[in-house]
């Protein structure tokens, strides 16, 4: 694997096998069963359904050139594959989460997603930054029968496809996020996925941020609408799709030191949606530039397009200093 485009094939074999393990556990495995928690190991509460990825992930990466991978389960700076290769001869560092929305897949609420992102090794100093490939894969409910695929190289354009389980054909998907130009009657959302943690002020933020940009409801009706897909690349993939104008997922910063929040596994595809014309920042404004590692916390917010962006960002900042958070 010489060029960069070199990976993307393999990839997504990676991914369809990933996804179809875990499509057929949630048909031969009873839904408590997939949803038994692990609450002792480091990071993210990790559930019977995460195992199953796992574990096919360390077989499937067998095949691959040597590798810093860095995955939920391993050390938080990774582990170099094959065991017992020094990291100063590998070429690449792999990021990757086998299920990005495990709870909505694990209880069949709705799709969760396989993610891969790839940089150059530069060792702990890696970062979010200098990905220079990224895909995504949906992985479906059971009563679903189409799955989506989108990826990104370095120079090259973005590609997608939409796969059917049925018949197994894939056709080629067209993706374009939303040119409008302003939020009223879009999707505009804040991340607040588990009660009691933060919330009550993430949602203080958002009704000043929405008060500003779009004012209050007239005659109870509303003017903008949120959608809570508890999984960060679905989160992407609805700007992507031209379904959402807005997404912060501030959690980090509003909501405690202790408080879940997402990591570098869960935002290292956006540059994909970058690639598609997205705006894609951390809550200052400024590039993502975490370090590729298991447990940092990440802060994000997602932008349909830069006239979304300039006129929904200061207004952001404003509010967020407003309630005492400076980013």
């Amino acid at each position: 694997m010489n060029e960069l485009r070199d990976w993307i094939e393999p990839l997504k074999a990676m991914h369809a096998r990933i996804r179809d393990t875990l499509v057929a556990a949630c048909e031969a495995t009873a839904m408590e069963q997939l949803a038994t928690a692990d609450t002792d190991r480091e990071g993210d509460i990790i559930y019977a359904i995460d195992r199953v990825s796992e574990e096919h992930l360390m077989e499937l990466l067998g095949d691959f050139p040597p590798l810093v991978l860095i995955a939920e389960g391993l050390p938080n700076q990774g582990c170099v594959l094959p065991a017992g290769t020094a990291e100063a001869d590998v070429a690449w560092r792999m990021i990757v989460d086998p299920i990005d929305g495990t709870r909505g897949l694990m209880y069949q609420k709705r799709s969760a997603w396989i993610l891969t992102g790839l940089a150059p090794n530069r060792g702990a100093e890696t970062s979010l930054k200098d990905i220079q490939l990224a895909i995504q894969t949906e992985i479906p409910l059971m009563k679903q029968h189409l799955s989506d695929c989108v990826w990104w190289a370095e120079g090259e354009a973005v590609g997608a496809e939409r796969y059917n389980r049925i018949s197994g054909e894939t056709q080629a998907l067209h993706l374009q996020p939303s040119t409008a130009d302003h939020l009223t009657h879009g999707f505009v959302s804040f991340s607040r996925f588990f009660p009691s943690m933060g919330t009550e002020t993430i949602s203080k933020v958002e009704q000043a941020f929405g008060e500003r940009l779009v004012g209050e409801p007239v005659d109870g009706k509303a003017l903008t609408f949120e959608d809570q897909y508890i999984s960060n690349a679905g989160q992407l993939y609805e700007l992507m799709a031209g379904h959402d104008r807005f997404v912060a997922d501030l959690r980090p910063l509003l909501s405690g030191k202790n408080a879940p929040a997402a990591h570098p596994y869960d935002l290292c595809t956006e540059k994909i949606a970058r690639a598609l014309g997205c705006v894609i920042t951390d809550a200052s404004g400024r590039e993502l530039d975490t370090p590729l590692d298991v447990l940092s916390p990440v802060s994000w917010v997602g932008y349909a397009n830069a006239r979304i962006q300039h006129l929904t960002e200061p207004v952001l900042q404003e509010v967020l200093n407003a309630h005492g958070f400076a980013p």
